[in-house]
Parts: structure tokens; C-alpha cells; sequence
């Protein structure tokens, strides 16, 4: 084994041993046969190809990897997820809140950079100051995919967000994708160009997408809702079930033999 290992070596293993990959495990993600132990032992040279996958799948700045910069890692895979068009009021001084609603949200990916076709949706000025001092847009609820915390038909209200990697696993987004709007809480897998959009009803699976496909991201801060009561008619309907039910036994008990 060699003891004057060269510093890309040196570094490929600090990679490896950073993410807490074995020797099998990094061998799999960056497509090297067996294992990297003859990497790490310098008997074999690192390959082109081996540099390409350390760059696109873990970040890993080729300069830095030869000791040629300080800067481990490079932005590769940053979504801009700014919203693409905004509304000001007449004074220009203040940001309006543009609503969406689940008829607009069918045309909104297509004609997300069109500034004429904003001119359709509804824009106001939120005079509450959690709504200052940043981009928000309204968006409606479509289908019963994150029941029983949101209804269909209601709205939510959502900060804009910066980039993919500002968003956080298990918040609720509403996420612009190149063909749908998707109200969904986000799961961010680890080295991944993926991200699972999940609902919080749980007859609806895990929707997976590719990171390039988000065109806009929004925080969901607040919602408008329309079935505040929903619940507690729930509750009393389940209490009067119930109580038909105890009903049904003591009379049933009361049958002579």
C-alpha cells in the first residue's frame, strides 16, 4: 500500500467517509465495480468519470478534490424557485396577493412567465403586517389528498421560496411543477435529484418527482377555509352513532328468552 497517497485520493476517501458510506456503498452510487478500496489504496487512478459523479451526485468541486481550491463544493443542482411574475399596486410601492384558483391552476404552469395572462387573477393587498415584507400567492385546494387538514375548495396562502434547498422536509408547499399545481408536504432525499411529495391522507401514495421539474415553490403560512364546523359535526354525528349503538345493546338485553 502506498504511504505519499496523491490528495485526490486522500480527499475521495474524506468524502466517503464524511457521508458515512462504506467502501460498497460508494462503489454503488458512483458506478465503480466491487468496491473503492483500490482507489483509496492508489492502485488505481481516479477516472474521469468517477470525478463526473462526485460532482453531480454529492456536490464535490473537482478543483478542491486536487487541492487546487479551498471551496469542497460546487451549486450544481440549485432550483430558482422564485415566482416567475409579480403584481403591484398602483402606487408601485407594494406587492399584491395573487389568487389562484383550481381553474387558473390548470393554465398556471404553461403560462407561468406570460405577464398578460396574470392579468386574469384576482389581485389585492393584504393589510396584515405577517404578510408584508414579502411574495405571497392564494391558491384553492383541489381533491381530498390532504384531508383532513385541508378541505377541498379551500385556499392557502404561501410565502414565496427562495430555492429547493431553503425548503424543508415535512412542511406543506404548494409546488408549481412543469405541468401541475400540487399542494403536499416535501421529503428531500439524501443525495438524490428526487424529492417525494406526500399527502397526509393516507390513501394517497408518495408522489415522486425530479427537482428540475419545480418551477415555483410556496410556503403554506395560513389557509381560508369554508368547513370550520366540519369537525365538530363530525364529532357529534360519531356520539349520536355511538349512542344508538349502546341503545341497541341494553334493549337487546332486555329481550326476554
Amino acid at each position: 500500500m502506498k504511504t505519499d497517497l496523491p490528495p485526490e485520493i486522500k480527499r475521495f476517501k474524506q468524502i466517503r467517509e464524511e457521508n458515512n458510506f462504506t467502501q460498497s456503498e460508494f462503489a454503488e452510487i458512483l458506478n465503480i465495480k466491487n468496491s473503492t478500496s483500490d482507489i483509496e489504496r492508489g492502485k488505481t487512478k481516479l477516472s474521469g468519470q468517477v470525478i463526473m459523479m462526485l460532482l453531480k451526485v454529492l456536490e464535490v468541486n473537482p478543483l478542491w478534490l486536487f487541492g487546487e481550491s479551498f471551496q469542497k463544493k460546487l451549486n450544481v443542482h440549485h432550483i430558482n424557485s422564485m415566482p416567475k411574475i409579480i403584481s403591484m399596486d398602483e402606487t408601485k410601492s407594494r406587492e399584491n396577493m395573487l389568487l389562484v384558483n383550481q381553474k387558473a391552476a390548470a393554465g398556471y404552469p404553461q403560462n407561468i412567465g406570460d405577464a398578460e395572462w396574470y392579468h386574469q387573477l384576482p389581485a389585492f393587498e393584504m393589510p396584515i403586517p405577517q404578510f408584508r415584507n414579502a411574495t405571497y400567492r392564494g391558491f384553492q385546494v383541489e381533491g381530498d389528498s390532504m384531508e383532513p387538514n385541508l378541505h377541498p375548495e379551500d385556499w392557502v396562502l404561501g410565502k414565496s421560496v427562495e430555492s429547493l434547498q431553503q425548503a424543508l422536509n415535512h412542511k406543506v408547499y404548494v409546488f408549481v411543477l412543469q405541468d401541475s399545481v400540487l399542494v403536499k408536504k416535501l421529503h428531500k432525499h439524501p443525495n438524490s435529484h428526487k424529492i417525494s411529495l406526500i399527502s397526509t391522507n393516507s390513501y394517497y401514495p408518495p408522489y415522486e418527482v425530479e427537482a428540475s421539474e419545480i418551477q415555483e415553490i410556496w410556503e403554506v403560512t395560513s389557509k381560508l377555509t369554508f368547513s370550520i364546523n366540519e369537525n365538530s359535526e363530525n364529532s357529534m354525528l360519531k356520539k349520536l352513532e355511538q349512542s344508538m349503538e349502546d341503545l341497541k345493546t341494553q334493549l337487546n338485553t332486555l329481550k326476554p328468552n
